[in-house]
């Protein structure tokens, strides 16, 4: 029941030019008066608001900090700290995105988009995260690169690809690859692959050293000359093994 109908106190009734009789009411100048406010057991997060001694609604800790007990609140000021409690929530949701990994701006709005978030209030949220700092597709860009080049290297060409499907935008991802040397990305690939390859003998080992490379992004041009040195280098560990 909403907060105006509550205070609508009817004094009479009247016959309508439909012939039905109906109640005269006027709505009640006064605020409702903050009778409570309870933390929720089951999400500590929210706190429960009393309004003439019924539960009203629920807020969002930091919607609900500046009520007091015995204020009043006026239709204008409980549809204000609703819309609040919205953002708060959208924000939260948001926070608990970032929480898992780092994301780019546009994933962030389009996780938020399906869950049925207005985008007046997506806008507000996103300006939060930026003034935080906790989005900068800048820095989401250079970290991606970075982290894929360590433990997944692939070419310069898959990781501004991996990058564009999230939504960032292309300054961000050729700043990010800009430092990047393919030949040294896809030696590094190859190197930790070819050790499961190692028993095989060398048309099998370029056939499947060379697809992984492919799949990984690089051009023909790259793979050739590093599955070469490779399978050079590991037969020449093994030759100096076999020696010792």
């Amino acid at each position: 029941m909403s907060a105006a109908f509550n205070r609508r106190q009817c004094t009479g009734t009247a016959v309508t030019r439909g012939g039905r009789v109906a109640a005269v009411c006027f709505i009640n100048a006064m605020g409702r008066k903050i009778t409570a406010l309870k933390v929720q057991k089951r999400n500590p997060r929210r706190v429960n608001v009393y309004l003439d001694g019924e539960f009203a609604f629920g807020l969002e800790r930091a919607a609900a900090v500046w009520l007091r007990i015995g204020q009043e609140l006026s239709d204008e000021k409980i549809a204000q700290l609703q819309t609040e409690d919205e953002g708060e929530k959208a924000y939260q949701q948001a926070l608990k995105l970032l929480s898992y990994r780092p994301r780019s701006e546009a994933e962030v709005r389009k996780k938020l988009e399906r869950r049925g978030v207005a985008e007046s209030m997506i806008a507000e949220v996103l300006e939060r995260l930026r003034r935080s700092g906790l989005i900068d597709d800048a820095r989401f860009a250079r970290d991606w690169a970075e982290n894929r080049s360590e433990f997944r290297p692939r070419s310069r060409r898959a990781l501004a690809l991996e990058m564009r499907q999230r939504g960032v935008d292309y300054e961000s991802i050729t700043q990010a690859v800009a430092g990047l040397d393919d030949d040294s990305l896809a030696y590094q690939a190859a190197h930790k692959y070819s050790r499961r390859l190692n028993s095989l003998e060398w048309q099998v080992f370029r056939q499947k050293l060379t697809g992984f490379l492919a799949r990984r992004g690089f051009s023909y041009e790259v793979i050739a000359p590093v599955v070469r040195r490779v399978w050079d280098e590991n037969h020449t560990d093994i030759l100096e093994e076999e020696n010792l």
